[in-house]
């Protein structure tokens, strides 16, 4: 089986080959350049390298969120318009799962965090155990203050490493603790499509089955800042124009 795995969900993007569970191939790049202008030329190009075509795919998978609202948009456009091309199957992956997958050759307790603004990160738990992932919570979107207590409470003395961009600002919230929080190395610190590819035959050795193209979707916790702004504007008004039909108003 040849499965094109895609991530985008942050400042990184990547996509990556893997042929019968061997990883055959990655492009990863971590600039300032758009996803928009990135993505589908990198996709051309790794399979030009790796001497396949997209009628060679079986199975395209993509981290789905949450994320950066833009870039997993364009990760799952991109995937959405391959599997169409083709009528390939897919599979979404959870992008907090997929940096799990990161971290698998240590025994420890995954904090995956990216950053979420207003001192909050998307956030999930697992726990690695020779070379297994666990899920330990579901994913969400957190207070730092808040991760810091449960972590506290929970896994105080037991190895934590944090991985994500969300990473440096939770540090710093979280300095305080015992030393058995730390954050991964530069070269596993953020989301790649070849972690996105090992959970991606996780999901299938546990018999999870693969998505039409026209049911991958998003999954981004929480509204936009543009989507909050407006329900915002909206609540302000209706309060505006319920005290402007008040009695007292209109005497």
């Amino acid at each position: 089986m040849l499965i094109l795995s895609i991530d985008s969900s942050a400042s990184a993007a990547s996509a990556a080959l893997m042929e019968d569970s061997k990883l055959i191939g990655e492009f990863f790049t971590n600039t300032d350049f758009t996803h928009s202008r990135t993505l589908a030329p990198m996709i051309e190009n790794l399979l030009t390298v790796c001497g396949k075509e997209t009628g060679d795919i079986d199975l395209i998978s993509v981290s789905n969120g949450p994320g950066s609202f833009t870039g997993v948009r364009i990760g799952v456009s991109v995937a959405k318009g391959i599997a169409f091309a083709d009528d390939l199957p897919c599979m979404a992956v959870s992008t907090l799962e997929s940096m799990a997958y990161n971290l698998t050759l240590t025994d420890c307790i995954v904090c995956a965090v990216m950053d979420a603004r207003r001192n909050q990160v998307y956030n999930a738990m697992f726990r690695i155990r020779f070379g297994e992932v666990e899920r330990l919570c579901e994913d969400r979107a957190i207070a730092i203050s808040e991760l810091k207590e449960e972590i506290r409470e929970q896994y105080l003395g037991e190895r934590v490493i944090l991985v994500g961009d969300g990473s440096t600002v939770t540090m710093r919230e979280v300095m305080d603790l015992p030393k058995s929080v730390e954050m991964a190395p530069s070269n596993l610190l953020f989301q790649r499509a070849s972690s996105v590819a090992l959970a991606t035959l996780s999901k299938l050795n546990a018999g999870e089955k693969p998505k039409s193209g026209a049911e991958l979707l998003p999954s981004y916790l929480r509204l936009s800042q543009a989507e909050r702004e407006r329900q915002e504007k909206e609540s302000v008004k209706n309060i505006v124009g319920a005290i402007n039909e008040s009695p007292e108003n209109k005497q």
